[in-house]
């Protein structure tokens, strides 16, 4: 399994962290009839540390598909290679980091390793944007 592919996996892993944690501060907060309610009823605002772990789950899942996407091109195009790899490792890592950092309310530093993602995306995209620019 390449590196870029593991990532995947270890992306899907996370996803699924966002979505406990974000549940969980839920239920804390309302209770687990309401989590196992058909939840129709209005909630009052969330706590902070709940609309910081929706707002982290909701950032991960706007930008966990275009990693997906960028992956299976690159397979796909057979454009793997050690920069692709650092990549996703690099995007891996940045969001790892980022949960904590959103959940706990770390601002400067929690944009700046969302821009560390960012980057790692890039990385993820930049072998098939040169292919698409200058048809190799």
């Amino acid at each position: 399994m390449t590196t870029e592919i593991a990532v995947l996996v270890w992306g899907c892993v996370l996803g699924l962290v966002h979505i406990l944690a974000a549940g969980r501060a839920k239920t804390q907060q309302y209770g687990v009839g309401w989590n196992m309610g058909a939840r129709d009823e209005a909630l009052p605002p969330p706590a902070p540390v709940v609309g910081r772990l929706e707002r982290a789950q909701a950032n991960f899942f706007e930008t966990f598909p275009i990693v997906v996407a960028a992956v299976l091109i690159d397979a796909a195009a057979n454009l793997f290679d050690r920069w692709t790899a650092i990549g996703a490792i690099v995007w891996l890592v940045a969001r790892l980091v980022y949960l904590p950092l959103y959940a706990f309310g770390v601002r400067i530093v929690r944009t700046m390793v969302w821009l560390v993602s960012f980057v790692g995306i890039i990385m993820l995209l930049w072998p098939a944007l040169i292919g698409l620019l200058f048809g190799r």
